[in-house]
């Protein structure tokens, strides 16, 4: 008997961001799949088995969650934010491209949550008011240079632009260069929203102009906006114009 699979997203941090639909899901689910500290958000109970892997084993972990579905399993795949959005409703469609054919006849939902862009958009005020982009600056799935040619387009377009994971260890320096490409093409006045841990006790909004913006502002638990050329503050909230 052929079981379900849903990829689910936990929002960015705070459980009254959870959406009831993915709670019902998770309440309903024999196994739960994902990178270690999702898996760790959801309350251990009986009959529920928790399967908790590395950040970079995304394609195995999709492959686990589609078997054990395959052999009557109720399982969700968590992320967090939005499954969509740099995240796991990608690779579990990416597995099953390239799998079974009896994966394809599975019944399949992609529960969407709150990303943490909009979630550091609302608290900042309304950022992405008009055209924006997301853009993810690991280099662990497409090379940096390509990161970069995107941001160059960006600007030439003059979007908002958010960017995910800006600065880990493992690539303190990258960001640096983002920055670099930033402050060479843009006015030093731009606003940028350092926006980290959002929604959780610990979340901090930092503004500051681009001339000001230091690589240390980020880290991996930050959210980075970088405002378009009409965005602008008022009091303590940056919006931008619909009409910029």
């Amino acid at each position: 008997m052929m079981g379900s699979l849903v990829i689910a997203g936990l929002g960015p941090g705070a459980e009254a961001m959870i959406t009831p639909e993915v709670a019902a899901a998770l309440d309903q689910a024999t196994d739960v799949i994902g990178y270690i500290p999702y898996v760790a958000r959801i309350a251990p109970r009986d009959g529920l088995r928790l399967h908790s892997s590395d950040n970079r084993v995304e394609l195995d972990r999709a492959r686990h969650a589609l078997e054990l579905a395959t052999r009557g399993g109720r399982v969700v795949v968590v992320s967090s934010g939005d499954p969509g959005v740099f995240a796991m409703a990608s690779a579990v469609f990416e597995a099953i491209d390239s799998g079974p054919s009896e994966w394809r006849e599975l019944d399949i939902r992609v529960l969407p949550g709150i990303t943490a862009m909009l979630a550091a958009a609302a608290a900042a005020g309304a950022p992405m008011g008009h055209d924006f982009c997301a853009i993810n600056l690991s280099d662990n799935l497409k090379p940096f240079d390509l990161v970069l040619k995107r941001i160059s387009l960006a600007l030439e377009a003059d979007f908002a632009m958010a960017f995910y994971n800006p600065r880990s260890k493992a690539r303190p320096h990258q960001f640096a260069s983002v920055l670099d490409l930033l402050q060479a093409r843009a006015e030093p006045e731009r606003l940028i929203i350092f926006a980290r841990a959002v929604s959780t006790p610990k979340q901090d909004i930092h503004v500051v102009p681009l001339r000001d913006a230091r690589p240390e502002m980020a880290d991996m638990r930050t959210l980075v906006i970088v405002g378009s050329a009409a965005t602008r503050q008022v009091g303590r909230f940056v919006y931008t114009p619909r009409r910029a």
